[in-house]
């Protein structure tokens, strides 16, 4: 499971502002996953909970914030969205689309106290 690593990151992540900006606790984690991330959001909250325990963002909410995929179509040069990577051109129905967006994964912001 990914997942858990990727929740471990954003711990550090969170670990290292604190250390830098000197806050002492976290009430609130935005994330960015793009729709073609291949990130299961339930298993992310999942781990998300278990690594936040016993850390300056126990308790924190955690906000997932879906970002749709992008792609462009090689065949009638679109930018479209796709639902999946491999996912047919929703304008031609060619296959030759390139993912641009949609495929990352970020801490957006923190609420701190």
């Amino acid at each position: 499971m990914h997942e858990m690593s990727l929740a471990e990151s954003v711990l550090k992540i969170v670990d290292a502002a604190a250390a830098s900006q000197g806050f002492e606790r976290v009430t609130e984690i935005r994330l960015e996953i793009g729709a073609l991330s291949g990130v299961e959001i339930d298993a992310m909250r999942f781990c998300m909970d278990a690594v936040l325990r016993h850390s300056l963002a126990e308790g924190a909410g955690v906000v997932f914030e879906i970002v749709p995929g992008q792609g462009w179509c090689m065949q009638c040069g679109d930018n479209v969205e796709i639902g999946a990577l491999y996912d047919p051109c929703p304008r031609c129905g060619s296959y030759q689309v390139q993912p641009t967006g949609g495929t990352e994964m970020r801490v957006k912001n923190l609420l701190v106290e």
